[in-house]
């Protein structure tokens, strides 16, 4: 008896809920070889406001949780991702063309990355933050705080990693986000937010989008609460500078995008990037 192959069709994540896109549209998802692996949603102007209105609405619970909690659940993301293993695997080599070796070797720097971002939660107060010298009866005291809602245009070659690269340090600082996945490999985004749903992260703080960037960035980019776009995966420059400009009409903070090897080093450039710093002065012995 000839088995039918059941052909699957990916649903958006949004808000903790997996919703199909309002415009009921999907598009191919292909392997290295151009054959069919899955029907992914393609996302609609209508799905990226309910992605953003979500995100709203997680920031507040998730900006005042206190900054080890937050990395205790992102310690929990990346075990999570670690138990899912061979499925991150198995879409690495064919979404990416890569060697078992080579994929086994993506996910293990993708769950180290989630655990040193989640090592830095509860330190990026003291290094980002000071106790300022003033010439008065005043103590004066800067510590930063998250921007908002960050809209991400997430790389277009490094399916897992780069993806992990943009979202862990925007959330790790108490922001909430709003993520369009690579458009050709988006297999681990949609696998990587079924780990989300089923870890401890509120639902609402990543919202996940499959689709064209040039299609939803627009709408993200206009939006007036979203507070700052990451164009790291947007790859056509006429693209990229119209977002900057819409971008422009709130005042966000935009990352730019530019040539980036993900297996290097983080660092703390985006983390430091989606955060404001807010002074007070307060008089001594009061």
């Amino acid at each position: 008896m000839t088995r039918i192959d059941v052909r699957k069709t990916y649903k958006l994540y949004i808000g903790g809920a997996f919703p199909r896109s309002e415009s009921g549209r999907t598009y191919e998802a292909l392997d290295a070889k151009g054959g069919f692996l899955a029907n992914a949603s393609k996302a609609s102007r209508k799905d990226g406001r309910d992605a953003v209105l979500s995100a709203r609405k997680a920031f507040s619970g998730w900006s005042s949780r206190t900054p080890y909690n937050r990395g205790q659940i992102l310690y929990r993301v990346a075990e999570m991702l670690e138990g899912r293993r061979e499925q991150f695997v198995t879409e690495l080599r064919a979404g990416e063309g890569v060697t078992d070796k080579q994929a086994h070797a993506i996910v293990d720097e993708s769950v180290d990355r989630c655990v040193w971002y989640a090592g830095w939660a509860d330190k990026l107060a003291q290094v980002t933050g000071n106790a300022n010298q003033v010439s008065g009866p005043f103590f004066n005291l800067s510590s930063p705080e998250p921007t908002g809602v960050i809209a991400i245009a997430a790389p277009q070659d490094s399916s897992l990693l780069g993806l992990v690269s943009v979202i862990a340090p925007a959330i790790v600082s108490g922001n909430t986000v709003v993520v369009v996945t690579s458009y050709a490999k988006p297999l681990p985004a949609i696998a990587l937010s079924e780990v989300l749903a089923t870890s401890d992260l509120p639902g609402g703080v990543v919202n996940i989008l499959t689709g064209d960037i040039a299609e939803i960035g627009p709408w993200l980019a206009t939006h007036l609460d979203v507070n700052a776009f990451d164009l790291a995966g947007v790859d056509d420059v006429a693209v990229a500078t119209s977002l900057e400009a819409d971008s422009a009409e709130n005042l966000k903070r935009v990352i730019r995008p530019g040539a980036i090897d993900w297996e290097e080093a983080p660092g703390l450039a985006r983390m430091t990037a989606f955060l404001e710093t807010k002074t007070v002065w307060h008089p001594i012995g009061l």
